[in-house]
Order: C-alpha cells, then sequence, then structure tokens
C-alpha cells in the first residue's frame, strides 16, 4: 500500500499542492460521502481535493447507530431495491473492503403474538436472508433462526418473562463510523487524492454562471487558498443548503435535520450475548453490542437549531430508557449512561420528483455548471452515493473518465488483516504486546497495526494504557496525530478513539496525558496543551449540562455554551 499518512506536513502540503493546480474534482464535506467521493474519483485516475470545515466524520457520520445493514424495516415499506442494494454493500465491506473495520453482530428480535407475528416476521427475515445470499456477497454471516421463549432468554437473561412469546435471531454487522471514514480518506490519499481537515469553503469561485473551484479557509494556519477545480462535488450533508447558499442557489430539494440521540452503558448493565431490536410506536429501538458496552438508540425528531453541535436533552435521554426499560428485568437509570451522544440525518425534502432520478433514498443534482450536489442516503450505501455524485461530475469534464471501480478497491489496513489475524499470537509474542492488545490493534486498523507496534517497539512507554482509558493504548493517540490526521484534543478522544462515549468522566481524566503525547508532534507548547485540555473539559461539561435540560431549545443553549477550539 502507497503512503497513507494524514499528518500534519501531508496536510499543509495538499492546501498548497490544491492552490497550485486545477483540479478534476474538489470535493467539500468530510463525511463518509464525502471521503468515499474522493476515493471513487482517485481511483478513476482524477486529480482530486478533499476539505472538511472541522474535522473527518466530525458531523453525522460519526454520531450513527454504528451499523452496516440492509434496512430490515424497509422491506416493510416494499423498498425492495434499496434493500437489496445495501444488503450488497455490506457484505462487499464484510467480505473484501474493510473487513478489519466491519463486523458481523447478532440481533434477537423478541416476538410478542403468537402464531401470526413469527409467520409475518420471521417470511420478513428469511426474505432479508434471500436478498443477502443473492447480492452474492452475503455468504459469510449466519442465517436466521427461530428461537422459543425459553431459548431467546438463554440468549437474552436481561429480557422480562413476559416481554416475549418467542423470538428470532439475525444477523447484521457494525462499524466504528468515524475509523471507516478516517480509512477512507487515507485510502484516496494514498491513490493521490489531497486531503485537508479543519479547512473550510467559505465562498465558490464563478466565472459567469459556472462554478470554478472554492475559496478555502486554513482553520489551523490561517489565510485563504482558492482551490481552482473542473467540478466540485457538495458532500455536506445536513449543512446542503447552507453550502448551496454560498453561490445563492437554493437548489433543486432541500436536506432536512432529523435529530438521532444514543445512550452508552456498561456490557454488564443488561445481561445479553446477542444485540436487540424492539418496535416502539415510531420506529425501532437497537441495543447493539459495543466492545465493553451497549449502545441504545435512536430517536427520530426534527432539528432546526445549531447543526455543529446537536444537543440530547433530558427527554430524549428518558424516552430511550422507558422503551428499553419496558422489557428488561432489571431497568437502566441515568446513573448507568456512561455516555450520550445525538447526530443529525440529512433527510431529502425535494420540491419535484425530477430531483430523485437516482433513489428514493439519495438524490444527485448538478444545479450550476460545475457544482454537483449529492444528499440524502445512509451510511451503508455511501460507496454508491458516492460513485452516482462522481459519475454525475464526470458529465461535465468533456472527456473519457474509467468507470467506478472502488467494488475492487480494498481500504487501508485491509488487504493481509486476515493473515495477520491468523498471526496474532506471534505477534504478541514478538513484541511483547498482550494478544487482547493486538487483537484490538487489528481490529482498529487491520494491517496498518503493524505502524502502531512499530512505535511501542521505538518508546516501550507507548505500550501502555492511556491514562484513564484501559482500552487504548498510548501508542494510539501518537499515531492518531501522526498518521490520521487529528489536529486537536477533541478529535483523539471523541473519534481516533471513542473515549469521550466510553467512560464515566467523558474523557475528561484521559484528556491532560493525552494532549501531552500529541503535542510533541503537532508543534505544541505548554500553553497549547492546556488551552487543549481546558477547551475540552469545557465542552463535556456543557454536554452534561445540556443532558440535563427538559427541551430542544434550552439544551441547544446549553451546549453552545462552550466554545470550538477552532471557531470557523
Amino acid at each position: 500500500m502507497r503512503d497513507t499518512t494524514l499528518g500534519p506536513e501531508a496536510r499543509a502540503e495538499a492546501l498548497a499542492k490544491m492552490a497550485e493546480q486545477e483540479l478534476d474534482i474538489l470535493v467539500v464535506g468530510g463525511g463518509v460521502v464525502g471521503a468515499g467521493s474522493a476515493l471513487d474519483a482517485a481511483t478513476r485516475g482524477l486529480s482530486v481535493g478533499i476539505v472538511e470545515a472541522h474535522d473527518w466524520a466530525s458531523g453525522t457520520s460519526s454520531r450513527s447507530s454504528k451499523l452496516i445493514h440492509g434496512g430490515l424495516r424497509y422491506l416493510e415499506m416494499l423498498d425492495f431495491a434499496l434493500v437489496r442494494e445495501a444488503l450488497k454493500e455490506r457484505g462487499l465491506l464484510l467480505e473484501k473492503l474493510a473487513p478489519h473495520l466491519v463486523k458481523p453482530v447478532p440481533f434477537l428480535y423478541p416476538l410478542q403474538h403468537k402464531g401470526w407475528e413469527r409467520i409475518y416476521a420471521g417470511s420478513g427475515v428469511a426474505l432479508y436472508d434471500a436478498m443477502s445470499i443473492s447480492s452474492g456477497h452475503g455468504r459469510g454471516l449466519p442465517v436466521h433462526r427461530h428461537l422459543t421463549r425459553k431459548h431467546a432468554l438463554r440468549v437474552a437473561p436481561a429480557l422480562r418473562k413476559d416481554a416475549l412469546v418467542g423470538a428470532l435471531q439475525y444477523y447484521d454487522a457494525q462499524v466504528d463510523d468515524a475509523r471507516l471514514v478516517v480509512t477512507l480518506v487515507r485510502t484516496a490519499a494514498s491513490y493521490g487524492a489531497l486531503a485537508a481537515n479543519h479547512a473550510k469553503v467559505v465562498g465558490f469561485l464563478r466565472e459567469g454562471e459556472r462554478v470554478v473551484g472554492a475559496r478555502v479557509r486554513d482553520g489551523e494556519a490561517g489565510g485563504e487558498y482558492e482551490v481552482r477545480a473542473r467540478q466540485v462535488v457538495n458532500a455536506t450533508g445536513v449543512w446542503t443548503d447552507d453550502t448551496q447558499a454560498l453561490i445563492g442557489e437554493r437548489g433543486q430539494f432541500h436536506v432536512r435535520a432529523s435529530k438521532g440521540i444514543h445512550l452508552v452503558v456498561p456490557k454488564d448493565r443488561i445481561h445479553s450475548n446477542s444485540g436487540l431490536i424492539l418496535r416502539t410506536e415510531k420506529s425501532v429501538l437497537f441495543v447493539i453490542p459495543w466492545g465493553r458496552h451497549w449502545i441504545i438508540g435512536t430517536t427520530d425528531t426534527d432539528w432546526m437549531l445549531d447543526k455543529s453541535h446537536p444537543a440530547a436533552s433530558t427527554a430524549d435521554i428518558d424516552y430511550l430508557l422507558e422503551h428499553v426499560n419496558s422489557v428488561l428485568n432489571t431497568p437502566l437509570t441515568r446513573d448507568d449512561v456512561q455516555g450520550v451522544y445525538a447526530g443529525l440525518r440529512p433527510l431529502l425534502a425535494g420540491e419535484s420528483d425530477a430531483t430523485s432520478k437516482l433513489s428514493r433514498e439519495h438524490t444527485v443534482a448538478h444545479p450550476a455548471p460545475g457544482l454537483v450536489v449529492v444528499a440524502g442516503g445512509k451510511y451503508t450505501t455511501y460507496r454508491v452515493m458516492a460513485k452516482d455524485a462522481v459519475d454525475e461530475a464526470v458529465h461535465g469534464l468533456d472527456r473519457r473518465v474509467a468507470d467506478c471501480c472502488t467494488e475492487d478497491v480494498p481500504l487501508a489496513g485491509a488487504e493481509g488483516y486476515q493473515a495477520l489475524w491468523n498471526a496474532r499470537a506471534r505477534i504478541a509474542a514478538r513484541t511483547g504486546v498482550h494478544v487482547a492488545r493486538v487483537e484490538h490493534l487489528l481490529n482498529r486498523y487491520g494491517s496498518l497495526a503493524d505502524e502502531v507496534l512499530a512505535l511501542i517497539e521505538q518508546d516501550a512507554s507507548l505500550g501502555a494504557p492511556l491514562a484513564a482509558a484501559d482500552d487504548y493504548l498510548r501508542a494510539e493517540v501518537v499515531y492518531a496525530a501522526r498518521a490520521e490526521g487529528a489536529r486537536h484534543l477533541e478529535d483523539v478522544l471523541t473519534r481516533r478513539t471513542r473515549i469521550s462515549i466510553e467512560t464515566f468522566d467523558r474523557g475528561t481524566r484521559s484528556a491532560r496525558d493525552a494532549a501531552e503525547l500529541m503535542a510533541p508532534v503537532l508543534g505544541w507548547d505548554q500553553a497549547q496543551i492546556d488551552k487543549e485540555v481546558e477547551y475540552y473539559e469545557k465542552r463535556v461539561e456543557a454536554e452534561r449540562e445540556s443532558q440535563l435540560q427538559p427541551d430542544d431549545q434550552t439544551a441547544d443553549a446549553a451546549r453552545l455554551g462552550a466554545p470550538d477550539i477552532v471557531p470557523l
């Protein structure tokens, strides 16, 4: 694999190069669709740049349910094409593209009615499995099975006996969503894409009606760059309308933000060997295994307030606790909640059917010459969305360009992963790192785990756990700053690791240790270390305060009490 480093030098060089040449495609937005678009374009042989106003995946793409799934509930809506498409993508990620990041996960669906419900739900899950296998990429997952109530309670003793008459168990997949995005950007960079986070588009360059590039403000070093491109792809998710406003184009559709919140609780609070999927009056509720934790979610409510920092109110938290407690023997309380996070789904609100030409779930438009907009969709089908966006951009390049090939391009760390997994005991013996730690590294970095282990070989102290966050090694913090584009303490504690939602202190006890590890890589002095820690602590304090507020308005006001370390 070519160099995939996203360190500080690579970022500075990428911004400089973007300003020096006309790119074929400039991607605006560093979420999963933007990152996927940059990789798609780069692997077609195009010159590509990608910029993100904050950190990679800092918006919706780090705050999802962390599932790679076909969308079982879409079968009820008879949206077979969407489910088939998503199941194919799930299989590709599991088997070929990112087997180190995407893993199978079992779910138990409790049945509450005898007879008809088992037939109805069982038929749906059987069709789900059949569609997965027929896609050609679903043979690696076990098929569903029917369970009696007694068997289901052995699998999930936490369930109340009167909460089910039996159950179905089926499989989907899960991913650390932020890690997948960073890996996509790193893979795109290895194929020549120029990538810079904390670089905000503040305006578009125009020649008559045509968009010919963008003005980009460097949030780190200051200053602005003019980046010229033959085509610009707007992949800014819930910020789509805001980005469109920079060129005075209202666009053919609007993107509405829907808030979803998730709770993180310790694994020992729910005694189960399987995830759970529960029906609610509005949708479904997932209880998802997450290492030494469970993720419980999600909600679905309109959000009209600050998009950068969606806030979870006490009403949101109580809603999830009430619904999950309706089936649990031992109810959860607020004291059991280690972490809370809120994200915004970008939902399409189209003005005409013509804009939805590619899928009910996502759309691509060309609102002005030189500008392509992609919006909507779901995390699992990011690769299809990226392909559709780049296909549309290619139409405006007026030259022959290769077809999409990302179906056959493994992400950084995928190649050699299985061989290293098979050799994990030998790797542990060779490096002196416990085999459980080696497994942890392989499932976060794949074959790039060798680079993290090399840091430990150079400095044995980096093989110790980070202060107050035993699941992560100190080497991972250094590696995040050196190779994964982390520019600030929040980037590491919230997205390169998940310490901010996996510890009761929300990462505050780990903050100074992490900042001091990042400092030599990023050139921080003591004042900057202190500033990073202070800003992170204020962020946690504001989030905690917002989660005590009764509604969205008061929660939003409380969350905005903490300033961003890099105001843009």
